[in-house]
């Protein structure tokens, strides 16, 4: 890569300030999975209540992400971004100050979902800038803002232990980098002279009309959404099934999504080499493998290389779904991008839910992951399905193209 040309091509405090506000936005909108274990601990939440806690912001997020997806092309991404930063104060200042009873925590869990939404601004800020030979690395860069989970499982629970358990505290805290980013980004993020032209609702219609939107709808929601859920969920698992503090529980989370967030460009790479639809057949039989034999429950190391190595294909999974998107949708990549990216937002709030309504009936978390195990099956199943007409039926500008 010509990196002189990708410097001078596009508008690198823009690129960085997509990055940021991704990031800090992405570290707001989990910030109740690790804090749940205090949270239940003091409401004495069963485990339906606890995975319902930590499911609505993603629930959010996937509705407000079509909402700030609508803004972004009739004002610009930098407005919809700032307003989406003001925004998201409110529901820390809520949690920080006046959240004392479940009843207002679901409120702010859901609000916390503008957070989560964050994709539908931060990435046309980068992508408007560069031309097609650097799309990839500028919407690599800016996506990489998912990393911001870290910084959320690795210091929210060690300020809330610091503060005797306090977990308000922390939501007043996270204003800090909140308000940080608002004026950085204001400073620095410039929106692209070159604005698309808004979409129409028929647009839309058009697109969820076609049975592959719904195909990658699927796919998306079995990967991000897997990525999501589980780091919102993990803390929650690792202290009720091992029994370690709400600090460890989330050091052990961290692993994990380190794996995730880290590996996404890796799985967008190798879907380039060996094509996407064998890469994502390969990766949904790995989280099927992986989820299977989380299910027995095993000792708390090899449970943490099973979620480590099922995180890191649900991440690779992610790049690969948009190594075929682009390919199948050239014409309407801005509209399918929203519709998927809210489907894998739906993925993340089912999972929860799955854990912990079937550890309440039950008692063990077993089964809900041998029901996770069966549906990334189930997809890698689809995938060979729909394979051979995709194969045939795919038109690039030069005729077919090639994706497996």
């Amino acid at each position: 890569m010509d990196r002189q040309g990708f410097l001078k091509s596009g508008h690198i405090p823009s690129l960085f300030s997509a990055f940021l506000y991704f990031d800090i936005s992405f570290m707001v909108w989990v910030l109740l999975g690790p804090l749940a274990v205090f949270i239940a601990t003091e409401h004495n939440l069963n485990a339906a209540e606890k995975a319902n806690l930590v499911a609505l912001p993603v629930l959010g997020g996937s509705i407000l992400r079509l909402v700030l997806g609508w803004m972004t092309d009739r004002i610009g991404p930098k407005r919809t971004a700032q307003i989406g930063l003001l925004v998201t104060m409110i529901p820390l200042l809520w949690g920080w100050q006046f959240a004392n009873n479940m009843s207002e925590l679901y409120v702010v869990a859901l609000l916390l979902g503008v957070a989560g939404a964050s994709f539908a601004a931060a990435l046309p800020l980068a992508s408007r800038w560069y031309p097609p030979e650097y799309q990839g690395l500028a919407m690599g860069i800016a996506g990489a803002g998912n990393s911001g989970t870290i910084l959320t499982t690795l210091f929210a629970n060690r300020i809330a232990q610091h503060f005797g358990g306090d977990w308000h505290v922390v939501f007043g805290f996270a204003l800090i980098p909140v308000v940080l980013t608002l004026l950085a980004f204001s400073f620095l993020a410039k929106d692209s002279p070159n604005q698309p032209e808004p979409k129409k609702f028929v647009d839309y219609a058009q697109v969820l009309k076609q049975r592959d939107t719904w195909l990658f709808c699927i796919f998306y929601s079995v990967t991000f959404g897997g990525f999501v859920g589980m780091s919102s969920y993990l803390t929650i698992f690792f202290n009720t099934q091992y029994g370690l503090n709400p600090v460890k529980a989330a050091d052990f989370t961290t692993l994990c999504v380190i794996a995730g967030s880290f590996f996404r460009p890796v799985g967008g790479w190798l879907a380039d080499k060996i094509g996407g639809i064998r890469m994502l057949t390969i990766l949904y039989i790995g989280v099927a493998l992986m989820m299977a034999g989380i299910s027995t429950l095993p000792n708390l190391s090899l449970a943490t290389v099973m979620l480590f190595l099922a995180m890191m294909c649900l991440g690779m999974g992610n790049g690969s779904v948009f190594q075929l998107v682009p390919q199948r949708f050239q014409k309407e990549i801005g509209v399918i991008t929203g519709i998927v990216g809210a489907a894998g937002g739906l993925g993340g709030y089912f999972l929860p839910k799955i854990l912990g309504n079937i550890k309440l009936a039950t008692g063990s978390f077993s089964q809900g992951f041998l029901i996770l195990s069966g549906i990334a099956l189930c997809s890698a199943l689809l995938i060979l399905i729909v394979q051979a007409q995709w194969k045939r039926t795919w038109i690039g500008d030069g005729g077919k193209v090639r994706v497996g």
